[in-house]
């Protein structure tokens, strides 16, 4: 059982460093992390009494 357990902390260690590296090196290779910027206006009506 101890043996299982530390395969699966060695994956999730692996996991961890390969989605750094896809962080970091992923614009490099085409992807693109940024959110789409658009302007959004929006009326807003006010009640005064």
């Amino acid at each position: 059982m101890l043996r299982l357990i530390k395969w699966l902390f060695y994956l999730a260690i692996l996991g961890f460093i390969a989605l750094m590296a896809y962080a970091y090196l992923g614009p490099f290779f085409g992807a693109d992390f940024s959110p789409p910027q658009t302007e959004i206006r929006q009326d807003i009506i006010l009640e005064t009494d």
